[in-house]
């Protein structure tokens, strides 16, 4: 079978670890189920040659755990990943491995439905950490993730989709540097102020307004106290290019950890959006402006997430 799954954005500035949104850049992986027990893994575009090719890739691995999940018998697999999204950019890519070999998985068993979205969610996030990623990955569109107890006191990953206002057209600013996950969780403090916790808290709830009815409300909805000034020194360049492009009017925040930066552009107005990113992406100079090496696409809203098809 064909799965292809889209690359995401968590965060979108005061959503910490909550809000996340689908992008449409997507990867697509092909799974051939083998009568051996031999794992073969070949990896096209982003992370070729730098990824594991045996059992221990991250999307063979998690074909795995979706297939003990639901007690189907392993099988051995011949995998050939078509990956567009970056790694270590921001973009959601450990993400998409996890959630399109869990989809796998649930194309390889005879129920589908034994793993259904939301085994699939509870799944990724023990594989990932959190569920802010995975929840778009999965379900498309923007989501709003977070953990809840069950009655057995067991924390459950859980998400809700929202759909993104149509004329929301999201710019990203993809830089040539890299940024683990866990070195930019390392930068944030244990504790922050209460009045910081309180303006997110306000921030994050007006951004699923904006998101979803008053594209207008954008920029007062992406301003955030909780993680980005935290983790500014571990990507100092795209720290600026948020800072510069939100000087000009426009809703700019760090996607994920980083260091990728999301405009939240609207259709009607994307003349002006470009020009002005333009002005600040294309290589140091005397009026200080962004370093070269940036990629900056619209890629719109993925709609869909995760799915498979036969080949």
């Amino acid at each position: 079978m064909r799965v292809s799954v889209p690359a995401t954005s968590a965060n979108l500035g005061p959503g910490f670890d909550a809000l996340g949104l689908a992008l449409n850049v997507r990867d697509t992986i092909e799974v051939t189920a083998l009568a051996s027990e031999t794992t073969e893994v070949t990896v096209v575009g982003a992370g070729a040659g730098e990824v594991p090719s045996d059992a221990s890739h991250l999307v063979a691995r998690a074909i795995r755990v979706g297939l003990e999940y639901v007690g189907a018998p392993a099988v051995g697999l011949r995998l050939t990943c078509h990956n567009v999204i970056p790694h270590a950019r921001g973009m959601g890519s450990s993400a998409a491995a996890v959630v399109g070999g869990l989809v796998a998985a649930r194309a390889l068993i005879s129920d589908p439905e034994a793993l259904d979205d939301q085994s699939i969610l509870e799944l990724a996030t023990q594989m990932e950490g959190h569920p802010d990623n995975a929840a778009p990955a999965l379900m498309g569109g923007g989501t709003v993730a977070w953990m809840s107890r069950t009655e057995d006191g067991e924390l459950q990953a859980r998400a809700t989709r929202i759909e993104v206002n149509p004329q929301i057209d999201p710019v990203v600013l993809i830089p040539d540097t890299r940024l683990a996950t866990k070195a930019a969780r390392a930068a944030l403090p244990a504790e922050v102020p209460h009045s910081d916790a309180a303006f997110n808290a306000g921030r994050a709830a007006l951004l699923v307004a904006a998101l979803t009815r008053h594209p207008d409300l954008l920029f007062d909805a992406t301003t955030d106290r909780l993680h980005q000034a935290y983790r500014s020194a571990q990507m100092p360049q795209s720290a600026l290019v948020v800072e510069r492009l939100r000087v000009q009017g426009l809703p700019a925040v760090i996607s994920g950890a980083g260091p990728t930066v999301l405009v939240f552009g609207t259709h009607d107005a994307r003349a002006t959006e470009d020009q002005a990113i333009a002005g600040i992406v294309g290589g140091w100079d005397e009026d200080g402006r962004a370093p070269s090496g940036w990629q900056v696409t619209r890629p719109g809203v993925a709609a869909a997430g995760a799915w498979f098809e036969a080949m």
